[in-house]
């Protein structure tokens, strides 16, 4: 493709608008799903951490969750905290 670019933004509304995917009510399941985890990894320290969860890694900064990777080179993860 050349000359047109659609944002990361874009592309979310039109899965939410176009695409009728409920993007708060999949924010809200994934948020759950990861909650325990979360939970775990603060009693141990306050650093940043990955959550491996059905072949994804979740890149955990502080209490948000930003990123998301496949988890097909686990090995080179780690590199993703040091960004």
């Amino acid at each position: 493709m050349t000359g047109l670019h659609m944002t990361d933004h874009a592309m979310l509304r039109f899965l939410e608008r176009g695409g009728g995917i409920d993007v708060e009510a999949l924010r809200g399941a994934i948020e759950a799903s990861l909650a325990r985890a979360h939970n775990a990894a603060r009693t141990v320290s306050d650093s940043d951490y990955l959550v491996r969860v059905d072949g994804m890694t979740f890149v955990v900064r502080g209490a948000a969750v930003t990123t998301v990777l496949p988890d097909d080179h686990p090995g080179q993860h780690a590199a993703a905290l040091r960004r």
